[in-house]
């Protein structure tokens, strides 16, 4: 099967969850994961249909966006460093991983110099695992507030990375908890931004990230096969 048949079965399971979860499929959008994967891949994931791209490093994703059409939109979706933030404002539509006030205060003071707006996402790693970047949730209403004097930040929302199972169930839990968490962020009103994207779900669990809740997910594998 092609990456088009692919990217295809995939909007057909989001879809499927959509309607299991009594939601509609537009409220879900579909990251096609494309770290490490040749540009021809990508244009031929872009023919079919595909607009949105996550990449996990900041080399990669500066190498790829002259290659690829202008109407693509790219995700950050990796950690970055407070080192790179110059190369990378301006370039994506969405960095999904702002996982300290320290980058945000980067990204806010790059946007600054260039006199724009940068929509962020925080990770939080809610399952608490120290193999993984972010804020732990109890941080994160504390790291909303700061960056909500923030001028030239925009936060979008919130992301988190799963843990990786067998089993997708298993991450239920810690989807439900981050939409509940999210939720309750919507009602205080800190953020700066508008609090409508729940980046949540990859490959092995996107389905259970839609019924519980997720706006954005990330699927690589899925689209692409494995590396």
């Amino acid at each position: 099967m092609g990456i088009q048949t692919y990217l295809h079965r995939t909007e057909e399971q989001i879809a499927e969850a959509c309607k299991r979860a009594g939601r509609d499929q537009r409220e879900v959008t579909l990251i096609a994961v494309s770290k490490t994967k040749p540009v021809e891949l990508l244009k031929e994931a872009y023919e079919g249909g595909a607009r949105q791209f996550g990449e996990n490093r900041v080399q990669e994703l500066l190498f790829k966006i002259p290659q690829m059409p202008e109407d693509v939109r790219w995700h950050l979706i990796g950690h970055l460093q407070t080192n790179k933030v110059r190369q990378i404002v301006g370039k994506t539509c969405l960095i999904h991983s702002v996982d300290s006030v320290k980058l945000a205060r980067e990204i806010e003071k790059e946007s600054e110099k260039q006199n724009l707006v940068t929509d962020i996402l925080l990770e939080v790693n809610v399952a608490e695992e120290e193999s993984k970047f972010g804020f732990l949730l109890d941080e994160t209403e504390e790291a909303l507030k700061i960056i909500h004097d923030f001028s030239h930040v925009r936060v979008c929302g919130l992301m988190t990375v799963a843990p990786f199972v067998e089993d997708a169930e298993k991450n239920r839990p810690v989807f439900r908890k981050l939409y509940e968490f999210y939720v309750d962020m919507k009602t205080k009103n800190i953020d700066n931004g508008s609090m409508t994207t729940l980046s949540m779900g990859m490959t092995g669990d996107f389905q259970v990230a839609i019924e519980e809740g997720a706006t954005m997910v990330r699927v690589g594998t899925g689209i692409f096969g494995a590396r």
